[in-house]
């Protein structure tokens, strides 16, 4: 499929997908959100796919917010369908996928651009990235799931500061909050991905995917994560990835998991 707004493309199991509007620093707008909905959603349809990077075009920006243009004159309605649907097709899309999904912030990660990354599973940045929320300073707050999704990894003293002040960290305040997992120069961003998703790949696909499930139930309201492990861990049971996996230890070999 062909797209107007995003790159995408596999290679060694590893789908990239690249938000490519450097002339808008590679901002969000309604079809952009549309059409990496389309790419994730064909990336984990795919059996050659283990796991996804997203990332932005050139050196300046990850995703430096959402297009304003396109909602400044909204009414409260639209408004709230505006933050609805961007949840359902992207930022709850991608955090639920049972392929793993790594950020490769690459400089300026703001507003939608920030909660796109933190709706991967995720994010190593670059060193010249700067995160941040700055919704406010618009008269907004964060719609795309930044209010839950920040606190969560940050802790809610960090995140009210960040919302409140519309202010933006650089990489390493953002390592040292565990907003990131690892901060290289620029050259290196994308290698140590494609090396962390290599790493990725050596495992049982079925086992991330119900991983993934689990430890996402946690955060989910009404949800018991602990139940949630229980019914996947069992039924990793009767998996042919489980019994490649445990004959493999067994007969002392490395593992060579069907994906089923």
């Amino acid at each position: 499929m062909s797209y107007k707004n995003i790159l995408s493309a596999t290679q060694n199991g590893v789908t990239t997908i690249t938000i490519n509007r450097p002339s808008k620093l590679n901002a969000l707008n309604k079809e952009t959100i549309e059409e990496l909905h389309e790419a994730f959603k064909s990336a984990e349809g795919d059996n050659n796919t283990k796991v996804i990077i997203i990332t932005g075009s050139g050196e300046k920006a990850f995703v430096a917010g959402a297009d304003i243009s396109e909602f400044a004159n909204f009414s409260i309605e639209n408004g709230g369908k505006l933050a609805a649907k961007g949840q359902e097709l992207l930022f709850d899309f991608v955090e639920n996928l049972s392929t793993p999904v790594i950020a490769a912030i690459n400089g300026f990660a703001l507003g939608g651009g920030l909660e796109l990354a933190m709706a991967s599973h995720f994010r190593i940045a670059s060193t010249n990235a700067k995160m941040g929320l700055p919704e406010v300073s618009l008269g907004v707050i964060p719609g795309y799931g930044g209010t839950q999704r920040l606190p969560q990894l940050v802790g809610k003293g960090r995140a009210m500061e960040m919302v409140m002040t519309a202010g933006m960290i650089d990489a390493n305040q953002a390592l040292n909050y565990g907003l990131v997992n690892h901060v290289v120069e620029l050259e290196e961003l994308l290698p140590l991905c494609e090396k962390m998703a290599s790493k990725i790949q050596r495992n049982s696909s079925v086992a991330i995917g119900k991983a993934i499930k689990a430890i996402n139930a946690n955060y989910k309201d009404g949800v018991d994560g602990f139940e949630i492990e229980i019914e996947e861990f069992g039924a990793c049971f009767g998996t042919k990835d489980f019994k490649e996996g445990t004959t493999a230890f067994l007969e002392k070999r490395k593992a060579d998991f069907p994906g089923a």
